[in-house]
């Protein structure tokens, strides 16, 4: 990582590619304008010696006289499109495919996406088809419950009752 951004040096980039470091640099200055700012950059010193200290394949770099290139992805790929070795053409193809690949998954992550949000609004629409179907069933449980219950008897007397002068006559007549 260098200034935020994820890099090859050019000499690992050419080892990459099976070209020397100074056929790799050559080709890129004949290419100039294809290798903007974001592409590729020129390494500091000060960037230099933290990646030296940092990395110990990069230790062959602490002698240098010449501050490497870092490339970003897209520069990397750039290169591959700049020089004839067998290794960067595949390297160059094998990109492509990889993002051709890349490009399909996420076209159908995003139809995977739809269809399962789609999923989701059915589940919704059934669990509150089911929630009102169960509060169907236990209302019409609770009403067989009530029409099979026993009538409750009112409780039978046993024994005298106290009678006022109005049931008295009622009675007697």
């Amino acid at each position: 990582m260098i200034r935020g951004q994820r890099v090859m040096i050019d000499a690992d980039l050419a080892e990459l590619y099976g070209v020397s470091t100074r056929a790799l640099n050559q080709a890129v200055k004949r290419n100039a304008a294809r290798f903007p700012a974001d592409f590729m950059f020129r390494v500091t010193r000060a960037e230099k010696d933290r990646l030296v200290a940092a990395d110990g394949h990069l230790a062959r770099l602490k002698f240098s006289p010449v501050l490497p290139f870092a490339f970003t992805e897209h520069g990397a790929i750039q290169a591959a499109n700049v020089l004839n070795s067998t290794q960067a053409v595949a390297m160059g193809v094998h990109v492509v495919r990889a993002f051709v690949k890349a490009r399909a998954l996420a076209v159908s992550h995003k139809d995977l996406a739809l269809k399962l949000a789609q999923f989701e609004k059915r589940l919704m629409r059934a669990t509150v088809q089911l929630v009102e179907h169960d509060e169907a069933i236990e209302n019409l449980f609770a009403a067989i419950r009530e029409l099979t219950a026993e009538p409750q008897k009112a409780p039978r007397r046993i024994g005298f009752s106290d009678w006022k002068e109005g049931d008295a006559r009622k009675a007697a007549s």
